[in-house]
């Protein structure tokens, strides 16, 4: 064993029937020197974390001592739509056979339960019909659970099927007992359903209906169960399945069809209208509208161009595209997203940790609650039927699968729906942190802001219109690649105006932008810092700094245009100006504005109970001006990046609980201070590193949809936890007394694994 691991390796472990199997197991795992271990029975898995100098043979070597098996993941699979993996087939294959069982088992159940309950249906010789219908399903039907006892027999311990496999060999052995020994075997011998065994009743009592109903009602639960979450853990399949299965590669200009895993970084692919983006890449060739909703769950198509970022499995619904690889295989976005959310459902929150511990030790205890019950009805005189049912009841009645499954359940669906709505939520604990929250922080650009400059103003000196002015200036700022020259040169669309192609002053509307209205543009030149000339139209026009112009070309503001550049410039904006024939014709004015959700998205938060904080290194004017347009009122400006997570943890000494929602590097310390930390899914690696949620959409109103769901999912635990709890109070309690039928029993007991199951899928139905 040369191998070591010093992080997270993950193991997929085969026969667990219920939490304490998962119990036992960490149990075991935990007991290894230096290994830290956490085993989830809804996702069959065990993450364990490995000193250096152990290998992971050694810790599946303890899990096949304790009695179950274990073994690494299968590789993943090349590409989406390859065959199934064997996990996956070993999974399906299971619940194929736990169907197969139930079908059976319930055709032959129901005439026993129909002879032993209904005296009419009660011929001759009826008894021993209901024994030759009621041994295949005790048996084979029962199986599963028979093994299991054993197997945790043969290593000392006792689970939740020891005490179904106890029940069901009980109530069957006392029937034949009965029917071979004593008087339930002679003919002419009738018995009615009660609730309630009769003292006095001795040797005539069958439970043949009993053996076969629990068994039913136990397969059922299982076959609920496995169905739940084999749904539920497709997620993640589901995810990888969204993409393409082909790309079109440009090899020597000649378009060749190949696998997406053939795919390599560099690679240059065509994406054509209606046509899925194969995987990561940049946009080369081409402009388009990208459907990225299957990924990200934003129902808006985005436009992009040469130079953007396009996601794999996003929709192509516009032109033809040539897109260069950038990410491909396990490194691209999709496979990301799923990696998170298969970390997510491995994780335990601490309510699930007190679930663990109680399901450990309650097996044990049920058997001693049933041997009490057993002895203390003997001892009261009420008959061995009485305290037959009563013990028998006991056993069936308990329930740690309830508590096991209480929240990995609710886990997997959650993080699962989740995923589908473009929110990643990297654990159980971040679940925890979302109910306390009471303080969200902020990034302004790129989170609260489109991190992108538009215009948002133009006032023209006396004489001119606005449009002159505009065009003049976006046709100067047509070769710049400043943000501000960019916004400029697209201001007509971002005022609301004409086409973009208007500013070229093409004659047919059709050109990029490069030329003035009525003639070429030539001879652009930039001054850093300062503005850029350029001639259009054979007339030399200057776009800066007015104190450019007044420095370097002696082209003052007149007084009325100064006073509106001091308002802007209140206002948060930058200001340029624009002057041609050596006079100054007007001012422009560029700001990073806020995204169109970001006003709905912090109202949102409010609602939420949340007090929104804006955080920001821009200037105080522009930082107060966004947060005056979105509904913030407590701002914190010209905060350097390191001064980020200073600030989130003045608040928290404040005795708040912050949440950080951030897209950029200088985000990433804050967002690892904060209490939860949110990233922007537009943001950066360390940004998302850092963080607790990514949201894949990148737009504010997320963040509240994020929170909601988390909150909806830790509530949804706490009811599969309480139920679960209350139910074993309450039930084993009126088992021992006698107050329960086995056979009623057996059905509560799979009704209530079957509530937790059933209220964790309504999740699926977030909005």
């Amino acid at each position: 064993m040369t191998d070591t691991a010093s992080r997270p390796v993950e193991l997929v472990v085969g026969g667990m029937t219920c939490a304490s199997c998962a119990a036992r197991i960490e149990k075991r795992l935990n007991r290894m020197p230096g290994v830290e271990a956490s085993v989830n029975f809804a996702t069959e898995k065990a993450t364990v974390r490995l000193p250096d100098g152990t290998a992971p043979a050694d810790a599946i070597a303890v899990i096949e001592a304790t009695g179950y098996t274990a073994e690494l993941p299968a590789p993943p699979e090349p590409a989406p739509g390859a065959e199934p993996t064997a996990e996956r087939s070993r999974r399906r294959a299971h619940g194929a056979s736990l169907d197969l069982r139930l079908r059976v088992s319930l055709a032959l159940a129901i005439p026993v339960a129909a002879l032993s309950m209904i005296p009419p249906l009660q011929f001759a010789g009826w008894q021993w019909v209901a024994l030759v219908l009621a041994t295949p399903v005790a048996t084979w039907g029962a199986w599963p659970f028979h093994r299991a006892a054993w197997l945790n027999l043969r290593h000392g311990s006792a689970t939740m099927d020891t005490l179904i496999s106890l029940g069901v060999i009980a109530a069957y052995g006392w029937s034949v007992v009965a029917l071979v020994f004593g008087g339930a075997g002679m003919p002419g011998m009738t018995m009615e359903f009660r609730l309630l065994a009769e003292p006095g009743s001795v040797g005539d009592e069958l439970y043949l209906e009993v053996a076969a109903a629990v068994t039913v009602f136990m397969l059922a639960g299982r076959v609920f169960e496995s169905r739940a979450k084999r749904r539920s853990t497709e997620a993640i399949s589901a995810l990888l399945e969204l993409g393409a299965r082909e790309a079109s590669v440009l090899r020597d200009g000649v378009e060749v069809r190949v696998p997406v895993g053939a795919l390599v970084v560099g690679d240059r692919f065509v994406v054509r209208p209606g046509e899925q983006v194969a995987t990561d890449g940049r946009v080369v060739e081409g402009a388009s509208a990208i459907d990225a909703s299957l990924v990200t769950g934003e129902s808006a198509p985005v436009e992009v161009g040469v130079g953007d970022e396009v996601v794999g499995a996003t929709l192509n619904a516009g032109g033809r595209l040539v897109v260069e690889a950038t990410r491909v295989g396990a490194d691209t976005e999709l496979a990301t997203m799923a990696r998170l959310v298969e970390e997510a459902q491995s994780g335990k929150a601490e309510v699930q940790r007190l679930a663990d511990r109680v399901s450990a030790v309650f097996v044990p205890v049920v058997l001693a609650l049933a041997a009490v019950a057993l002895i203390g009805w003997l001892v009261a005189g009420a008959g061995a039927a009485v305290a037959f049912s009563a013990a028998v009841a006991t056993l069936v009645i308990a329930c740690p699968c309830a508590l096991g499954l209480a929240t990995p359940m609710a886990l997997l669906v959650g993080t699962g729906r989740g995923a589908r709505l473009g929110i990643l939520i990297r654990g159980a604990h971040v679940l925890e942190s979302t109910r306390r929250i009471d303080t969200v922080v902020l990034d302004k650009t790129g989170t609260v802001t489109s991190g992108r400059m538009s215009l948002t103003d133009v006032v023209p000196v006396a004489g001119l219109s606005r449009d002159e002015v505009l065009r003049f200036a976006a046709a100067a700022e047509a070769g710049s690649e400043h943000p501000i020259g960019r916004a400029i040169a697209a201001g007509d669309a971002a005022l609301g105006h004409r086409d973009p192609a208007h500013l070229t002053g093409s004659r047919d509307g059709s050109d990029s932008v490069g030329r003035s209205s009525t003639g070429e543009t030539t001879d652009f030149s930039s001054e850093p810092g300062g503005g850029v000339q350029a001639v259009v139209d054979g007339r030399l026009v200057l776009v800066g700094r007015p104190g450019w112009l007044a420095d370097a070309w002696a082209i003052g503001l007149p007084d009325g245009l100064a006073l509106a550049r001091d308002e802007l410039e209140s206002r948060g904006r930058t200001v340029v100006a624009v002057a041609w024939d050596g006079a100054l014709r007007g001012i422009l004015a560029v700001a990073d504005e806020p995204k169109p959700t970001s006003a709905s998205a912090v109202a949102a938060l409010r609602d939420l109970g949340l007090e929104p904080v804006l955080l920001t290194g821009d200037r105080d004017a522009v930082a107060r001006t966004v947060a005056a347009e979105v509904g913030i009122t407590d701002v914190r400006a010209d905060v350097r990046p390191a001064g980020k997570a200073e600030a989130v943890r003045a608040l928290q000494a404040d005795g708040r609980v912050v949440a950080m929602v951030g897209d950029g590097v200088n985000d990433a310390a804050a967002l690892a201070t904060a209490d939860l930390g949110i990233a922007m899914g537009g943001g950066t690696d360390a940004a998302i590193a850092a963080s607790d949620l990514t949201l894949v959409r990148d737009d504010l109103a997320a963040v509240g949809d994020a929170l909601r769901l988390s909150r909806r999912t830790l509530a949804t635990i706490k009811q599969n936890l309480f139920w679960a709890f209350a139910y074993n109070a309450a039930a084993i309690p009126v088992a021992m007394l006698g107050m329960l039928s086995p056979l009623l029993a057996g059905a509560a007991m799979a009704a209530s694994s079957a509530f937790v199951v059933a209220n964790s899928l309504r999740l699926a139905r977030f909005r």
